[in-house]
This record gives C-alpha cells, sequence and structure tokens, in this order.
C-alpha cells in the first residue's frame, strides 16, 4: 500500500485544490506529484529519510507531502512562522536531509539552518531565495527543477511504515514527533468515512484554513477530502470578511476549525441568515468549544456545530458527535473501530458518570514517538492502549464528555503548549529568576497563557519585552498574553510548579 495513491483513481478534470482563485485539477496535481517524487530521488533520498517542509498552506505543501510518501519517504510538515531556535530543534530532533521552503520562508529556513540544522544536505525554495544565507554546506534547489524531473512510480510500502512526523507537545510533555503510518492515517480516513453523518463526498468543498503542519489540518481536512476526489480550498490565514466571501463564492460544503474560528464567525455582525446556506458540515475540534457559541451560530444561521475529539497521536480523531443524539458540550461516540475506556487510577474502568482518564486503541493509534522509546512507554502501554492524559465522563446514553486534563497542557487556539517549555525560555531572560506558566479561559483562542515571573535582584520586569524575548524563541501561540510579577512560584517537594495554585 501507500497513502499517497488516494489521488490516484479521480477524474483529471476534477478540482483537486483551490488557491488564490486558481484552481488546479487532480491530473495536474498527479503530474507535480509522479515528477517531484522522482525529483527526490534525484536529490539523492533514500527511502526512510526525512523530508521537511515549511510552507503556509499552499499547493507545494500537499505536493510536498504526497510526493515524499509516495517516493518511501517520510514528510515532516513544519510551522514555517516558528522562530530559528524552534525550527532548528525540530530539523535535528527527526535528522531531516531535504527542506523545501515553502513562498516567502526561505529566509525563514536559512535562520534556522544558522542555529542548528548541520544534518540538512538540500533546500528546496518553492520561490526566489530571497538573498538568504543557506550556508555552504547546502546545495540550494529550485522547485521548478524538481517539477521537471522524471516522474517515477509510487512505492509499495508496508502499513507499518512511517508516513509522516508530526510535532505535537501532547500526552509525553515537551514537545516529540508522533509517527503516524501509512496505516494509522489510512485507518483513520477510513472509519471517519464508516460514518454517514461526516464523511466526505466527491462533490464536497472543504474549507482549508486549518494549517497543514497540524494533524486537524492533515487528516481532517485535506486527506479526507483527496481521499474521495472532493476539492480543498486552501487558505493562508484566517480572515473573517476573506473567509465568509470564499464560502458563498465556492459554495463551501464541509467547514471544519477550532472554537477560536467558530467564536469569530459567531462575533462578526449584520451576516445574511443564509451565508452558510450550502455548508452541510460544520465540524469544532482540538479545544472545547463554549455552549454558547454554538447556540449562537444555531440561532444566528441554523447551522448546527458539532464537536469531536481527538489527539496528534491518534492520526487524530478518536469521537464526534455530527449525526447523533449527543447534547452540546458532548464529543459524541467513538469511531467505528476506535475502542474507548475510562479508566481510574487503579487502572480499573469507572462507572457511568464517574471521571477517568481515556484511553484509546485501533489501527489510528500510532507507534511511539521518534527515537524516543521513553516518552512513547509513557503514553502506550503493552496492550496498545493509548493514555491520552485527558479525563472525561460517559452518561448514560454513551455519550462522551471531557471535563479536565491529568497532564500539563494549555490549548490555544487547537495547538498544544506545555507550559515547561515556555517557562524554560522564561528563566533564560537575564531579568527572570523563577517563572509558572498556566493557562486561562479566553474566549478568542479557548485558552490563553499567563506568565507569573520572579524579577531577579533589583531587576525591573517589563512585561512587553518578556512576551518579545519569549517570542524571538518559541512559535506565537506559545507566547504569554499576560506577564504577573510574583514574589515566588509554588512548588511541591519534588520542585514542580504548583498550576492550581497558580491559577
Amino acid at each position: 500500500m501507500n497513502l499517497a495513491t488516494i489521488i490516484e483513481s479521480h477524474p483529471a478534470d476534477g478540482v483537486a485544490l483551490i488557491h488564490n482563485d486558481t484552481s488546479i485539477p487532480y491530473g495536474e496535481l498527479r503530474d507535480h506529484v509522479d515528477a517531484l517524487r522522482g525529483g527526490f530521488l534525484g536529490l539523492g533520498a533514500e527511502p526512510g529519510d526525512r523530508v521537511a517542509v515549511a510552507a503556509v498552506n499552499h499547493p507545494a505543501v500537499v505536493e510536498t507531502l504526497l510526493a515524499a510518501l509516495g517516493a518511501g519517504l517520510v514528510a515532516v510538515p513544519l510551522n514555517p512562522t516558528s522562530p530559528a531556535p524552534e525550527m532548528a530543534r525540530e530539523l535535528r530532533l527527526v535528522g531531516a536531509r531535504i527542506v523545501v521552503a515553502g513562498p516567502g520562508t526561505t529566509s525563514a529556513v536559512a535562520a534556522a539552518l544558522a542555529v542548528g540544522g548541520d544534518r540538512v544536505e538540500r533546500v528546496v525554495t518553492v520561490d526566489d531565495f530571497e538573498g538568504a544565507d543557506l550556508g555552504a554546506h547546502v546545495e540550494v534547489h529550485t522547485w521548478e527543477s524538481l517539477l521537471g524531473a522524471v516522474p517515477v512510480p509510487v512505492v509499495d510500502v508496508e502499513p507499518s511504515e512511517p508516513a509522516v512526523l508530526v510535532h505535537t507537545s501532547g500526552t509525553a510533555g515537551s514537545p516529540r514527533a508522533a509517527i503516524l503510518t501509512h496505516g494509522n492515517l489510512a485507518a483513520n480516513i477510513d472509519q471517519m468515512q464508516a460514518v454517514e453523518a461526516i464523511a466526505r463526498r466527491s462533490d464536497d468543498v472543504t474549507y482549508g484554513v486549518l494549517p497543514l503542519f497540524h494533524i486537524f489540518g492533515l487528516n481532517v481536512v485535506l486527506l479526507p477530502a483527496l481521499a474521495v476526489g472532493a476539492t480543498v480550498v486552501l487558505v493562508e490565514r484566517f480572515d473573517p470578511a476573506a473567509a465568509l466571501d470564499a464560502i458563498v463564492t465556492h459554495r463551501v460544503t464541509a467547514l471544519t476549525g477550532p472554537p477560536a474560528l467558530w467564536a469569530t464567525v459567531a462575533a462578526v455582525p449584520e451576516l445574511p441568515p443564509d451565508t452558510f446556506a450550502t455548508v452541510r458540515l460544520a465540524v469544532s475540534g482540538a479545544a472545547k468549544l463554549p455552549v454558547e457559541v454554538a447556540e449562537a451560530i444555531s440561532e444566528r444561521f441554523g447551522l448546527e456545530v458539532r464537536e469531536g475529539y481527538g489527539l496528534t497521536e491518534a492520526s487524530p480523531v478518536v469521537s464526534q458527535a455530527v449525526g447523533t443524539d449527543a447534547p452540546r458540550g458532548s464529543i459524541g461516540r467513538p469511531l467505528p473501530g476506535v475502542q474507548v475506556r475510562l479508566v481510574d487510577e487503579a487502572g480499573d474502568d469507572v462507572l457511568v458518570g464517574d471521571v477517568g482518564e481515556v484511553h484509546v486503541r485501533g489501527p489510528n493509534v500510532f507507534p511511539g514517538y521518534w527515537e524516543d522509546p521513553e516518552a512513547t512507554a509513557m503514553v502506550l502501554d503493552a496492550d496498545g492502549w493509548l493514555h491520552t492524559g485527558d479525563l472525561a465522563l460517559v452518561d448514560d446514553d454513551g455519550h462522551l464528555f471531557i471535563v479536565d486534563r491529568l497532564k500539563d497542557l494549555v490549548i490555544v487556539s487547537g495547538f498544544n503548549v506545555v507550559p515547561a517549555e515556555v517557562e524554560e525560555i522564561l528563566v533564560e531572560h537575564p531579568s527572570v529568576a523563577d517563572a509558572g506558566v498556566v493557562g486561562v479561559p479566553d474566549p478568542r483562542t479557548g485558552e490563553a497563557l499567563v506568565a507569573h515571573v520572579v524579577p531577579e535582584s533589583g531587576a525591573e520586569i517589563d512585561p512587553a519585552e518578556i512576551i518579545s524575548f519569549v517570542g524571538r524563541h518559541l512559535a506565537r501561540y506559545k507566547c504569554p498574553t499576560e506577564v504577573r510579577t510574583v514574589s515566588e512560584i509554588p512548588r511541591g517537594l519534588g520542585g514542580k510548579v504548583m498550576r492550581r495554585e497558580l491559577a
């Protein structure tokens, strides 16, 4: 098998992608992907090599992912806005030999390589070089040169072979690269397709604003649509006015996003009641959707936004509420083929109505973190159950409700943030002696980060400068929105920050 074959059987004139109002039919997409497979192999890539791609939602990302998979390589999507130190860490972690720099990201890739990326041998630039110095040891190739390569056939791989490495701050704490195999991703697509209410159709038009470096954008929006021959409207960033215009213009039928997207939509004034008349599937995920947001959209537009639940390590969808009688606030029921247990501290199943940790098992569950057996052992037990660190309960009708988290994790606009990672950066600031970070509710992003800092003796804390400092080391969504000065950080006997006390 090979997941890249999902685009092979669709009509050549069917529209696969729309980007900046330019349509790319499946025939053209296949031609590009066929050539790119040959191009990557011509650069000396060998089966199992990691190919990173740093780009906003752009056809080049889709083509890179499919070509890498089809050639037996492992695709590594990266956040193109990550600061250089963070991108460099991710490149080192996976040992990428080739990096594709999407439009406008060559300078960002160059900055990352300058910080650390010694294993990178070749950079492929989708647009001009922007005058960036990529280092004497790096060969630079153009996107056009790869598209001019001789096409090669898709390589047959075992379902257990890695397809993508997705960086996540998930169940095991600090950021790691989750291995998602060809079989994992294909299984989750099949599991979603087995539910009539959420199954993608060939005539669907999906609004693709979720970033493709996030598993939600990759295997909930993009790949299921391509698997059935549907159309994906690729959008680089969310702008409410542009989004609403595109939904109407392209007659979007499937709209999926985090609560922040839905909260923004609900707050836009003076929209016609039929704005979402073509949308048949409206899903929120990656964080808890406030009930009042779902109610507001239903009352204004007659559109029912239902929730799903998942995580990177499950490829990602575990459960969903679309088409069920689950009440608002519920994440519905598990997908077919996905087993879910709610487990107490002794490892026993909890009773109906009691809270337990969500454990998940199925062919969509990942095999582990890249070259990190210790972190893998923390979340995967001997029987194949994934310990999610999320706490939930089930009602008498079998509906699941997420109620809390066991792990130190804050979800900002659908992205996982481990507070300890932010704290490590904060204490590197010369004015900060100690730090503790907590999440607080935020109407726009679901949660936001608040940093509590203890100043060094005689130092003055400038909140804006502290936030800027973090932003030079971590992605924007990991930056605190507020900095508070405190005299001490409460810690337990083991030195761990007592976040509940801070909050």
